[in-house]
């Protein structure tokens, strides 16, 4: 099974950015079998078409706006994950939808697609998360290692570093 981890967001936006802080403390905690590439998508947008073509499962980790309370963590599957292309300033403001829209266009979609999303509190300049997100990010990384469990990916902790 071909499968990639994906950490979406921007570090130096507060709350964007557990995304990529998720995945360096799955990287840091686990090695999985069969093997997943651990993807820092950072805000990479098109870019990241080459890791979702030719895979069966794609797991992306994101700050999500579910208009719900900061901190609320939810997982959407292939089709309740939005994937329209909407009007953009520039280029970067490229995000998941349009890449996934761009999939189904060229007919490239990987199998599977898993987003473990929370709810941001501050999108503002910073590099540090709120507290909210802090204290979820435990459980926003254990969310991601049981949907990669669930596909048939199983977690074998990482020797310490020497």
């Amino acid at each position: 099974m071909k499968t990639v981890l994906i950490g979406l967001g921007n570090i130096v936006l507060s709350d964007e950015g557990i995304g990529v802080h998720a995945i360096n403390v799955i990287k840091q905690r686990c090695t999985f079998e069969p093997p997943v590439e651990v993807v820092d998508g950072g805000t990479l947008g098109l870019d990241l078409l080459s890791y979702f073509e030719g895979k069966d499962a794609v797991v992306i980790v994101d700050a999500v706006n579910f208009n719900r309370e900061p901190g609320f963590i939810s997982i959407l599957r292939d089709e309740e994950i939005p994937s329209t292309i909407n009007m953009k300033l520039t280029v970067h403001h490229i995000g998941l939808s349009d890449i996934l829209s761009s999939l189904r266009l060229l007919g490239k979609s990987p199998k599977q697609i898993i987003l473990v999303g929370i709810q941001p509190e501050s999108l503002e300049m910073g590099l540090e998360m709120t507290h909210t997100l802090k204290s979820r990010l435990k459980e926003v990384v254990d969310t991601t290692i049981e949907q990669l469990k669930e596909i048939g990916h199983r977690c074998v902790s990482q020797s310490p570093q020497r």
